[in-house]
């Protein structure tokens, strides 16, 4: 047997925990001298204390996330200080903010860039909420959209859209608390729909316009990217374990029973041999001993369409939500493309073919891309996130808070002009 490939030497390591409803996940990512990624250490475990992305036991959340990174570490042989941390639920919201500065039609060089990102840091308006991101996404040069980078292009204004989410501050605090008491520091909190896109989407995918749907336990984040930036951004309050609870009720059976038949034997898409096929209730391990099921025959088994047609019915109720979201985004009918699902909930079988038949869109899965080190358990659409946050930590994407207070322009600009509009920037790219 061949000897797998010695690992490269890693000069700059980063952890991450993603604390979701179902699981508490994390992974230790290093960077090699030659820049690959390389995953040292992953692991997961049941969340506890957490719903719907919200922290609602402090002592619960604390050990679960202190267990996951411990898990991580004993695997990758080594420990982190440090995390980045996915925010899943908190109320995601995003909007876009244009400003512009004149230039005169000089050549434009570092500072006036540096200029214009701190300039557009007086146009954050958070309206009470919590700011997570304000990067610029692309510049503009006399109302021309679209240029990567504007440096040693002549113009008479130069603008910038910047991308800001927000969250609700309260919420955000008590994730970075449960961290902090688990005896780590926080690098930053990351929106999961930007870190899923590191993970999901090429680059090509993000800059000529895809949506991503992140099917939580509990939460289905749909966020819209063009351009390279993410436009737009809604959160649904319903996930995959809506799917389970449903199974349960329905069949009058414990939720451990349903979530396992959802897994093994749900699928979103019917067959004819769905009426002839019994599928057992119980696992093998429960053998005859578990909850019989409501209109069961004698060795507790159902009719497989009798769970297809549940998992359908719930899964077109969160699709028709889906569908809102993107059709208030712009994104649907001929301005729509490519929509790409990820989360655990998108693991459920043939669910691309449901939702690309309801939407009326192409629809794929998105998985972590294939990362030495990774695990296949974690190869996952439920471990995109996760993966994300350590590919989104190596960028470090510029934030234009982070352009310090001491920042004094060398050109003393007059008659700026500065244009502030909070747009719909969705209605300009769509």
């Amino acid at each position: 047997m061949a000897s797998a490939a010695p690992l490269p030497r890693v000069n700059r390591v980063f952890g991450a925990v993603n604390i979701g409803s179902f699981r508490v996940s994390a992974m230790i990512m290093g960077q090699a001298e030659d820049g690959e990624m390389v995953v040292l250490g992953s692991s997961h475990r049941k969340s506890e204390g957490i719903k719907r992305g919200y922290v609602t036991d402090m002592r619960a959340a604390t050990h679960a996330i202190r267990n996951a990174v411990e898990k991580a570490e004993a695997n990758a042989n080594t420990s982190v200080s440090s995390v980045w941390i996915g925010c899943a639920g908190a109320g995601l919201s995003s909007k876009v903010a244009s400003v512009e500065i004149a230039i005169g039609g000089r050549r434009i060089d570092e500072d006036d860039i540096e200029h214009l990102l701190f300039a557009a840091r007086d146009h954050i308006q958070p309206d009470g909420r919590m700011v997570l991101h304000a990067q610029p996404a692309h510049y503009s040069l006399d109302g021309a959209h679209g240029i990567a980078n504007p440096s040693g292009l002549h113009a008479e204004s130069l603008g910038v859209d910047v991308h800001v989410t927000l969250a609700e501050g309260a919420p955000v605090r008590n994730l970075i608390e449960a961290v902090q008491s688990a005896h780590l520091d926080v690098e930053g909190v990351v929106a999961s729909p930007l870190a899923a896109a590191y993970a999901c989407l090429s680059a090509e995918e993000r800059d000529l316009g895809v949506a991503l749907v992140e099917i939580g336990a509990q939460v289905t984040n749909v966020s819209v990217h063009a351009g390279g930036m993410l436009l737009g951004l809604r959160s649904i309050p319903v996930g995959s374990n809506d799917i389970t609870d449903a199974i349960a009720s329905s069949l009058g059976i414990r939720r451990s029973q349903a979530e396992r038949l959802k897994c093994v034997s749900g699928s979103a898409i019917a067959t004819p041999s769905d009426h002839r096929e019994m599928i057992p209730v119980n696992s093998p391990e429960e053998g005859p001993t578990g909850q019989p099921a409501r209109g069961a025959d004698e060795h507790n088994r159902i009719p497989r369409a009798e769970l297809v047609s549940i998992v359908t019915d719930r899964l077109g109720a969160l699709t028709s939500e889906v569908g809102k979201s993107l059709k208030a985004m712009g994104f649907s009918g001929a301005s729509g493309g490519q929509v790409v699902l990820s989360g655990g909930g998108a693991e459920l079988h043939g669910i691309a073919e449901f939702m690309q038949g309801a939407l009326g869109m192409p629809v794929r899965i998105g998985k972590p891309p294939s990362l030495r080190g990774l695990p296949e358990a974690h190869a996952t659409p439920g471990f995109a996130t996760l993966a994300g946050l350590c590919l989104y930590a190596a960028e470090d994407p510029v934030d234009i808070r982070s352009i310090g207070p001491g920042y004094q322009p060398t050109r003393r600009y007059s008659g700026l002009g500065l244009v502030n509009r909070v747009m719909q920037a969705v209605r300009e790219y769509f």
